[in-house]
């Protein structure tokens, strides 16, 4: 493989706009309650139920998000994701009550679902076979390194604890979401479009997914394993601060732990799990180390407080971030395979529900069987992280028709490969 060329734009394009992204996000996730409080004279019930009930209202459109990319490209759609965003971002300027709040965060909210169910698409067309691989990891890798700092300078302006600094953020926000936007429209160049769906049927993704069994096993299983991803930041602050008595500082060392080995060491262990398995089989695995990461950290309960249990913590974090690692760039590559090249970005963008999914079912588990045993919730997810490891490998056959059994062929990685002539790939590529 080698380095695409320059011209192309998408190797460092579609970094830049996904960092941007991942910065702004977690920048303003913190600070979202916050900021609204200080604008308004709303209590904090107030401003949580109009903020869920605006992301409750964005749920619905991954599936028509992927029809539009599926006609006119993902390109085009990305930016329009990353425009609405900024537009979201400039409402929030002017908010002064219910009305304009929900208004800012309907469109913020609408902008980020538009966004996140196009952008892998964008990715699985700028890469051909294993390197999509690489091109997932580092996507993960930057979305990590992003969240990761956006959460630090919110730490920093919850410091100042200034309506300006607030605002400041913000407007900041605005801005770098509209220089992504210009980003991918000036260096990415989109892929020609075959001009039809699946099986030369045209607009007629969304039909075709539904009798695609394997594909909605595929999306059922991912809810399985993301909620083991998104259990790491329900659980570990209730567990570890009121469950095991350790000092609240530590919450914040094991997240910093996770946040920079995902964000340093996931594109080396993708490469190094690509040689010795297939995707279904790096999932697996992650699975598995995370029903070990769920284990040692049920039985943290056996040690004293103090520094022993402080530093027992911190090496079972490790079990999380390399499960996190294994699962999610051969999750995303194995989504993209499995989609037929006419239909992807509905097939894509229904991928997202897993992730959705897993969002909205993993606090109300956690909290009712945290409330039945500090214990229980470890084990329950450590059972359901066994059950998808068990179930993707036989899914995975089914997906690419028995090609994984056969073990993958792998170069070493020397760097993203972009496709220079999108026409020579078939249906069957993807």
């Amino acid at each position: 493989m080698r380095w695409p060329r320059v011209r192309d734009g998408a190797v460092w394009a579609i970094p830049v706009a996904l960092a941007i992204d991942a910065i702004g996000t977690g920048l303003y996730l913190p600070l979202s309650m916050v900021y609204s409080l200080t604008v308004t004279d709303l209590s904090e019930t107030g401003v949580g139920l109009l903020l869920t009930a605006a992301t409750a209202c964005s749920l619905l459109l991954p599936l028509l998000v992927g029809r539009i990319v599926d006609r006119i490209g993902p390109r085009q759609v990305v930016i329009a994701g990353l425009l609405l965003q900024a537009a979201g971002f400039f409402l929030y300027l002017g908010v002064a009550g219910p009305v304009s709040l929900f208004l800012a965060a309907l469109v913020e909210a609408v902008g980020l679902r538009v966004y996140w169910s196009s952008v892998f698409t964008l990715i699985a067309e700028q890469a051909d076979g294993e390197a999509r691989d690489q091109w997932f990891a580092r996507a993960g890798m930057i979305r990590a390194a992003g969240t990761g700092v956006g959460t630090v300078v919110a730490g920093v302006l919850f410091a100042l604890a200034s309506q300006h600094a607030y605002r400041g953020m913000v407007l900041a926000d605005a801005i770098t979401f509209v220089v992504a936007a210009v980003t991918v429209g000036l260096f990415v160049r989109g892929a020609r479009r075959a001009g039809g769906g699946p099986d030369g049927q045209s607009s007629d993704g969304v039909r075709h997914l539904l009798r695609n069994r394997p594909y909605l096993g595929l999306i059922g299983v991912n809810v399985l394993f993301n909620i083991c991803t998104v259990f790491l930041a329900v659980a570990t602050p209730v567990y570890v601060i009121r469950g095991l008595h350790a000092p609240g500082w530590a919450v914040g060392a094991f997240l910093t732990i996770t946040t920079a080995v995902v964000a340093t060491c996931t594109a080396e262990v993708t490469r190094r799990s690509r040689r010795r398995t297939s995707r279904g089989g790096a999932m697996a695995w992650g699975g598995r180390l995370w029903a070990a990461w769920c284990v040692a950290a049920a039985m943290a309960v056996l040690l004293p407080r103090g520094p022993l249990l402080v530093g027992y913590l911190a090496l079972v974090m490790l079990l999380w971030a390399t499960a996190e690692m294994l699962h999610g760039p051969a999750s995303n590559a194995l989504s993209a395979e499995a989609a037929p090249e006419g239909a992807r970005g509905t097939y894509l963008a229904a991928f997202q529900y897993s992730f959705a999914t897993a969002d909205m079912v993993t606090p109300g588990l956690f909290g009712v069987l945290y409330g039945m045993s500090r214990v229980l919730p470890w084990v329950v997810v450590a059972c359901l992280a066994l059950t998808a490891s068990v179930a993707i490998r036989p899914l995975e056959r089914r997906l690419t028709g028995g090609k994984a059994a056969e073990g993958p062929s792998w170069e070493p990685w020397t760097g993203d490969a972009v496709r220079e002539a999108p026409e020579r790939r078939g249906a069957g590529d993807a």
